[in-house]
């Protein structure tokens, strides 16, 4: 059979040591080019000529199964509840199940035996109990290193619990043996409990899109209307459209479907009727609703508000802006950071040197020294219980599950403020940046001009700008009958701002428009000629006075462009258009700065006077300005000698060879969504920087939780050794410890599930 990509969901992983265990195993088939499986997201994902059959297959050999998406559905529906969530869980699997029948079955042993609380309770019955409870937690431990040595010829985890629990029952620690071996498994399975709760973090999100619409379709082959002049079928020309319900799936691009008030919006789609205001949180983690009117883009899963919206559909259910966030993060978790391939390149080495060094210390005392081999009184540990006790706890659980849950925790806790970062190695990449670049347009700006100023020659408020004037708004109100023939940016800047003050229809739209080629442009309102255009056309064509003329070019300094407009001939005052910038750009800045960041550059191609005016306005000192794109990837490579990782922040699409340069690459996502999300390694799904200090914060605290619970996880285990090797530990007080790190290291990473540290 031809070579084919297949993606499988893994049931059944408690720890990131099954996942390796199942990665080696499908590795090893006949026919397999790649194989590589995400524990954080339970994904397999295979290439190769291997049939679906046969990977199935040795995902089941190996002891775990293949789930599809509605099975992992309910299996998230099964993990609420805390305490009573987990015991749901427990009996939700047979192995889990037979965990909880140790941990029952045990508890004769731990409280009579192990804690005294009843030192007449009979031999027998804590006898039968502790094996009972070893057999019921121990056969999967026991079933699943007997099929890791089987298929994958390697030692894991599993392995060292049974050679400790079967060592302590042949030298007569049979409580101890059922006391591990059922605290092991419960351990295991809570971990397990604690990954599900982090892995179905992103999932939730499936639950923001509603499942149906309401579309709007014409009626078809109505009955009621059949044969009324000619019609025969198809389209009813008689009732129009009419509402239908209809899963999400039905939908194509281009279907027309209406949100009323308070509704959630059930697809990606664009404004086509109605005004109303869209709380878009659930997918940008704006706090604000956002105004919404014709032409406006929407994202399924927002809330509408108070008005009804008529939508035309953008994209398919499985390609909307949920969707792709969700196949991202899962992506995401694939790219694993440097400090988590270290500790899985060291779990893996690690587990057979532990057996190599356990032995060691069971033999050599002895044999070198003349120590005792067993116990040789009450009390009294002999070697061999001191080199069990090592397997025990040389559990590496809590060092291999501390780095992914707290990678995991973090990106999903960014995707839902609004930030993707595409995987782990993005995520440390962003916690080391020392300076970062930014594009002008469109970055530190809102990339479209506007109106900063209008000049009447008889303005009469000239010094109250904040005062409307009449002068002006009908000298604003006439360039607006003219521009309102031009598709221009700078006319559409003119017109928007006449209808925001209320005179975008005082006057009838232009006749006789003529457009003149880098000039302007002109035409006739109720018989009046008007043009409107550039002060080097008007220097030559119109006359005006030289305070005008260096007032004007004042603003020109200012990186503003002036529009002048004359009435038949006669000089009547200008319009100053600019690319305005954000209100998020001056506090973003320095709430960077306040992060650690201190090195901020602006990059563009524009001319340097309106870079620095830009630039001043919110504090960046470090201006290069008329930059070529190839101008730009110098400039991130020579700063990234001198400052080593350097983040890029563009639009995603121009900027990207700067982008792919940088050490991060992060997008502006809300102007053009689905380009931006495939350019950079990290996108801020709206256009507000604010976001930005957030994830370098983010990064920072994902990296400090990361590293403490490395340096915990390290400083247990290197406290029970010392303890062990000087007779002093018992083997479950060391599983107990290793279940106990364990825990608080995954509830430690799942902290940052909670992070929402935006200003």
């Amino acid at each position: 059979m031809a070579e084919q990509k297949q993606t499988f969901h893994i049931t059944g992983m408690d720890c990131a040591d099954c996942a390796r265990a199942i990665e080696r195993g499908v590795a090893g088939l006949d026919g397999v080019v790649t194989c590589s499986l995400n524990y954080t997201a339970a994904t397999l994902k295979v290439q190769g000529d291997t049939t679906r059959e046969t990977i199935v297959s040795r995902v089941r050999e190996l002891g775990y199964d293949i789930a599809g998406d509605e099975a992992l559905a309910g299996e998230a529906v099964r993990m609420a509840g805390g305490a009573l969530g987990f015991i749901r869980f427990l009996l939700a699997r047979t192995n889990t199940a037979l965990a909880l029948a140790g941990a029952l079955l045990i508890l004769p042993g731990l409280l009579f035996v192990e804690l005294g609380l009843w030192r007449g309770a009979p031999a027998w019955l804590t006898t039968v109990t502790s094996l009972g409870a070893l057999a019921a937690a121990g056969y999967p431990v026991a079933g699943n290193a007997w099929r890791s040595l089987r298929v994958n010829h390697e030692v894991n985890i599993n392995a060292l619990m049974t050679i400790a629990a079967v060592g302590a029952v042949l030298i007569g620690a049979t409580t101890e043996a059922g006391l591990v071996m059922a605290l092991f498994a419960i351990g295991e399975a809570l971990e397990g409990y604690t990954m599900e709760h982090t892995r179905n973090a992103i999932h939730s999100l499936m639950a923001v899109a509603p499942r149906e619409a309401t579309v709007l379709q014409a009626c078809m082959d109505c009955k009621t209307h059949l044969g009324q002049n000619g019609y025969t079928g198809g389209p009813c020309p008689f009732c129009g459209v009419e509402e239908h319900r209809v899963s999400v799936d039905a939908l194509r691009p281009g279907d027309t479907i209406i949100t009323k008030p308070g509704e959630r919006i059930a697809m990606d789609g664009r404004v086509t009727s109605g005004v109303s205001t869209v709380n878009q949180a659930p997918i940008t983690g704006e706090s604000i609703p956002v105004a919404k009117q014709t032409g406006d883009s929407v994202f399924a899963g927002s809330i509408n508000g108070e008005g009804v919206l008529e939508l035309t559909v953008l994209r398919s259910a499985s390609d909307n802006t949920v969707s792709r966030i969700i196949r991202m993060v899962e992506e995401a978790q694939e790219k694993r950071a440097p400090a988590q391939r270290f500790v899985d390149q060291f779990a893996r080495y690690y587990t057979p040197a532990v057996v190599a060094v356990a032995a060691l210390v069971a033999v050599v005392p002895p044999l070198v020294f003349g120590a005792p081999l067993l116990n040789p009184a009450p009390g009294v540990q002999g070697w061999l219980y001191r080199a069990l006790e090592l397997l025990v706890v040389a559990c590496p659980c809590a060092l291999v599950i501390s780095t992914p849950v707290s990678i995991v925790s973090a990106i999903s806790s960014a995707a839902r403020s609004g930030v993707l970062i595409k995987g782990g190695a993005y995520l440390e990449a962003l916690s080391r940046v020392k300076a970062i670049a930014f594009d002008k347009t469109g970055t530190l700006t809102e990339g479209k001009p506007n109106v900063v100023r209008v000049r009447a020659v008889d303005c009469l408020t000239c010094e109250r700008p904040d005062v409307a004037c009449a002068n002006c708004d009908d000298m604003l109100a006439l360039a607006s009958a003219i521009e309102r023939r031009s598709e221009h940016p700078l006319a559409r800047a003119v017109v928007h701002t006449a209808e925001s003050n209320g005179v975008g229809d005082k006057y009838p739209t232009a006749v006789g428009v003529k457009a003149v080629a880098g000039k302007g442009v002109s035409g006739h309102v109720n018989g009046h000629s008007i043009t409107v255009g550039s002060h080097a056309w008007f220097d030559s064509t119109v006359p005006h006075d030289t305070a005008q003329c260096q007032e004007i070019d004042g603003t020109s300094a200012q990186g503003q462009t002036p529009l002048l407009v004359s009435v038949d001939q006669q000089y009547r005052g200008y319009i100053t258009v600019a690319d305005t910038v954000r209100d998020t750009s001056r506090a973003a800045v320095m709430a960077l700065k306040e992060a650690g960041v201190q090195t901020l550059v602006m990059l563009t191609g524009d001319n340097l006077a309106t870079a620095r005016h830009i630039a001043g306005q919110i504090g960046v000192t470090d201006v290069r300005a008329g930059l070529l794109p190839e101008n730009k990837v110098e400039a991130i490579r020579a700063l990234q000698d001198q400052y080593g990782a350097v983040a890029m922040v563009g639009d995603g699409i121009n900027d990207a060879p700067a982008l792919a340069t940088a050490s991060v690459g992060i997008a502006m996502g809300a102007g053009g969504t689905a380009q931006a999300m495939e350019t950079a390694d990290v996108v801020l799904m709206t256009d507000d920087l604010s976001r930005l200090p957030y994830a370098i914060r983010l990064s920072h605290a994902a990296l400090a939780t990361i590293k403490a619970n490395i340096a915990l996880s390290i400083a247990i285990k290197l406290l029970f050794l010392a303890v062990v090797l000087l007779g002093f530990g018992t083997m479950w007080l060391a599983v107990l410890a290793d279940v106990g790190v364990s825990l608080v290291v995954t509830l430690n990473g799942m902290r940052l599930l909670g992070y929402n540290d935006i200003v």
